[in-house]
């Protein structure tokens, strides 16, 4: 089992000379992202970070390594800060960059954060927290341009530059930590607590592509990046499993990572001109958030998008509508949609070309499962009624300093553990998996469940709704009651009618909405993941 510190090494033996990581006007390849990582590394470990306590010490929502809290946008910089962080036995974690102070101040007292690196267009904000989170002793700021910084804080490039950059001496461990906080989409971000030889299995490439077997042979993964060299740009932020598993991902098979200039926002244009300068093979992105602006660039503009093979879409659906008009726009195109979430890595595919599309089914992944309602038993193919999706084995530990929440997610069915993120499906008897939605946002109609995902997708299919949200109000009648939140294409008129009529087409009556709210602009987070707590903001208002 392999720590991932242990898959860079052994991509940079093998590939040291390729670029591993291009962004503006820095291209690094593998021996530079290296040699910028050991020192970081090196950094971290001179302020007295790492591992205090060894894996079979602890409980599963337990962590025995420091927290380093990344705090930046897009770029090379937080890359190698996950990686120092690996080689330093230090726990690195995602930052939301568009929290508010409450909201900061949470996470960073939530992990326990000892160190932070950021941007310094952050340090107003850092300083307005800082005293409320006692645990944060150390600062480390990119300059971004922007003045003020934190008067104490460390300069990232300065203190790289005398920094060692031979490896640091530490035991490597597969039961070192790779956190991730999720989204908060439904409740408080929880820190999720992987090991890192299971990450790597689950979504970080340590399977083969296609025999699914668990690679083991260390010349195998040396081979296989001696094939990478794809180029790959992942449009989501960094800060998202969206965004990150797919940056990880390339490095660790030796592929080159690419990043937009434009960071602190989604601009299609931006990412269509990196596509093309770059000559970018896979494009990475999230839902149709991301997908209708790059539709309107792609039929606004000329530009020679031919060495673009693959769209993979993560983090929420893509709507039949966006998916068919993307693969017309780019006839040879093929779009993989993922499933996956934080705790249950990916768990599926679904493959769409010109010739064939569709959307709400999944290929599973090796090690899923559909849990029985009672999540007590393991489902065949073709059962009846709703079954919950879950992973099986190299599945996360737990979620830290939560022992509540991790014995509720990660259960353990005849000796095998299996983690259980929430998401309601049926497993088909062609052994497609149905996805259905998350059980957290389900309405309850007169005794009916509704899953919000399904009524949105219906809605999609109407020319006039450019994007909608699907949320849950009290209802004297019916218990709760689904309510539209809706963004109309430009020049649109609104006709509720015609939109549930289309919509009765691909879903039953029950589930269509009883009222509709329009709204000028969708909000969405900067991950493209929906934003329900505005949504039922919409309808109270």
């Amino acid at each position: 089992m392999f720590n991932l510190v242990d898959v860079l090494d052994l991509v940079t033996e093998r590939v040291g000379d390729r670029e591993a990581v291009v962004f503006r006007d820095r291209r690094l390849t593998y021996r530079d992202f290296g040699d910028r990582t050991n020192r970081l590394a090196y950094v971290l470990h001179n302020l007295g970070l790492g591992c205090y306590r060894e894996r079979n010490e602890l409980a599963d929502w337990q962590a025995g390594q420091d927290r380093l809290a990344i705090y930046l946008y897009n770029g090379n910089e937080y890359l190698e800060a996950l990686f120092a962080g690996f080689k330093a036995r230090v726990a690195p974690f995602n930052v939301n960059f568009r929290y508010t102070d409450e909201e900061l101040a949470y996470l960073l007292n939530n992990a326990g954060a000892r160190a932070i690196i950021y941007h310094r267009c952050f340090a107003s904000r850092l300083e307005s927290v800082r005293q409320a989170v006692p645990t944060l002793e150390h600062f480390i700021e990119v300059d971004d341009g922007s003045q003020p910084g934190l008067s104490d804080a460390h300069s990232y490039e300065e203190i790289l530059a005398t920094a060692a950059k031979d490896p640091l001496n530490l035991p490597r461990t597969p039961d070192d930590l790779y956190m991730l906080y999720t989204g908060g989409t439904t409740g408080q971000p929880k820190g999720v607590l992987w090991r890192q030889a299971d990450i790597f299995v689950s979504v970080l490439g340590g399977r083969g592509n296609r025999d699914g077997k668990i690679i083991e042979d260390r010349n195998e993964l040396a081979t296989r990046a001696q094939r990478g060299g794809n180029r790959i740009l992942p449009a989501p932020p960094f800060m998202h499993a969206a965004g990150q598993f797919i940056a990880l991902n390339a490095l660790c098979a030796g592929n080159t990572l690419l990043v937009q200039n434009t960071v602190n926002r989604f601009d299609a244009s931006d990412v269509l001109n990196t596509v093309v300068a770059e000559k970018v093979n896979l494009l990475s992105l999230v839902g149709d958030a991301f997908a209708l602006p790059l539709l309107d660039a792609i039929h606004s503009g000329s530009s020679d998008l031919s060495s673009l093979k693959v769209m993979l879409n993560s983090g929420a659906p893509l709507s039949l509508p966006t998916k068919q008009a993307l693969l017309a726009a780019l006839p040879g195109l093929r779009i993989i949609d993922v499933m996956g979430s934080t705790e249950g890595g990916n768990q599926g595919q679904h493959f769409s070309d010109k010739e064939s599309s569709a959307t709400g089914t999944y290929k599973p992944s090796p090690g899923n499962a559909v849990l029985s309602e009672g999540r007590d038993t393991i489902l065949a193919p073709g059962h009846e009624g709703i079954g919950w999706w879950a992973r099986r084995r190299y599945v996360p530990l737990g979620y830290l300093d939560d022992e509540t929440a991790t014995l509720e997610t990660f259960v353990t069915i005849n000796g095998e553990r299996l983690s259980i993120p929430g998401d309601r499906t049926r497993l088909l008897a062609n052994g497609e998996v149905e996805l259905l939605g998350r059980n957290s946002l389900t309405i309850n109609s007169g005794g009916e469940k509704i899953f919000v995902e399904e009524v949105e997708n219906a809605l999609k299919n109407h020319p006039k709704v450019l994007d909608v949200l699907v949320v849950g109000r009290a209802s004297e009648r019916w218990g709760e009651e689904a309510v539209a939140v809706v963004q109309l294409s430009a020049g649109a008129a609104r006709d509720e009618t015609d939109i549930l009529n289309e919509a009765a087409l691909h879903i039953a009556r029950y589930k269509l909405p009883k009222a509709f709210v329009f709204v000028k602009q969708m909000m969405r987070n900067p991950s493209g993941k929906p934003d329900y707590a505005w949504a039922r903001s919409q309808i109270q208002s």
